[in-house]
């Protein structure tokens, strides 16, 4: 599994990165919560609260937004974008 990580301040791309993880015949939730976690310790930023939206953007469109209100930590950026990649 691949995910990409974007941080945005003002609708400019701050950073950039993605992380892949050896899918362990696990399910698919657990495969992207473990890829999620290791996402947010390289990007240096806390776990955001994964809410009912998030579930809908990811299941639809394969990526969802979380904003500043969805982190229990103050953050340096307005939004945070997942993305699952090819």
């Amino acid at each position: 599994m691949k995910l990409e990580g974007a941080l945005y301040w003002e609708n400019r791309l701050m950073d950039r990165r993605t992380r892949e993880i050896k899918e362990d015949g696990k399910a698919f939730v657990y495969n992207l919560d473990r890829c999620l976690l290791e996402l947010c310790k390289d990007m240096d930023i806390p776990i955001p609260v994964w809410m009912g939206k998030n579930t809908r953007e990811f299941a639809r469109w394969r990526q969802t937004t979380f904003t500043r209100e969805q982190f229990h930590e103050k953050t340096s950026f307005d939004r945070f974008q997942i993305r699952l990649s090819e």
